[in-house]
């Protein structure tokens, strides 16, 4: 059972650029919410991009963060267990997040592609969050990306695909600002054959289920293999109870529903949680 709800963003969402997207010129429509019989949100029609801040409380941070991408095939976002579910747990643990909300490229008459809309709406989230590290007491220089299933792969693209020099054309002072990832978790990313690490990868954190389709439970592990060629850290969790889209819901008690605590291992023994 669901309710659909047209909704404008919420007070708490940041819009990514505060006079529309480009390439999103023209769309009127408001955002749409599928909402489950258990509460879980869905969402689609998304034409202006935002993030939703989970800031730890004053003085309970470490300083790392976290841009949250939720899946849903790019047709809409699984924003619950993919998304502010992730978020909230992550802010608990003192770790910054931010939830994004991209346009979707495969929604019922987008307009969009996942290159490069969703993308650019990856890579400008990156530099509004390192733009206001200050205001947020966050480290720009320890921000990573967390991406699931469609998300997984703009997660994967944002780190094969940035900007570290400055744009010394830009209009925007945005586009001047660093776009690659410090580090990344890619779980049950979409696209795996794609994810073609160099030795300037960001590490990478990697789960999914051994019950997901071919091109995760097996694709995942080549996906180890090739940073393992590049020689970039990487580690990788293939939970044997799992399939596809487990994300993180708190009633989980599976070995798979914790592996945001492994996670947040990985974080602390590859040194992100503390500066440097």
């Amino acid at each position: 059972l669901f309710s659909l709800v047209s909704v404008r963003a919420a007070d708490n969402e940041i819009l990514l650029w505060s006079k529309g997207a480009p390439g999103s010129e023209g769309q009127t429509a408001q955002q749409v919410i599928n909402i489950s019989a258990s509460g879980e949100q869905s969402v689609f029609s998304v034409h202006q991009p935002s993030i939703t801040p989970y800031l730890p409380a004053k003085g309970t941070g470490n300083g790392a963060v976290v841009l949250v991408i939720p899946g849903g095939g790019h047709r809409t976002l699984a924003i619950t267990h993919e998304g502010y579910n992730v978020a909230e747990w992550l802010k608990d643990h003192g770790v910054a997040a931010f939830v994004l909300k991209y346009r979707l490229a495969r929604d019922t008459n987008s307009p969009y592609k996942i290159d490069p809309h969703a993308l650019a709406d990856t890579q400008r989230a990156i530099r509004l969050i390192r733009s206001r590290a200050t205001e947020w007491e966050i480290d720009p220089k320890r921000l990573g990306v967390m991406g699931f299933s469609a998300g997984g792969e703009l997660a994967s693209l944002a780190c094969l695909q940035f900007a570290t020099n400055a744009l010394a054309d830009a209009n925007d002072p945005l586009d001047q600002l660093d776009s690659k990832p410090n580090f990344q978790a890619l779980i049950y990313p979409g696209q795996s054959k794609n994810i073609l690490p160099t030795k300037e990868s960001p590490p990478v954190f990697l789960a999914c289920g051994f019950n997901d389709r071919q091109d995760i439970a097996e694709g995942l592990a080549d996906v180890y293999l090739r940073f393992k060629k590049v020689g970039v850290p990487a580690e990788l969790h293939i939970y044997s109870s799992a399939g596809h889209g487990f994300g993180y819901r708190d009633r989980n008690k599976t070995p798979a529903g914790a592996w945001l605590a492994r996670f947040n291992e990985w974080m602390a023994d590859s040194g992100f949680l503390k500066a440097k």
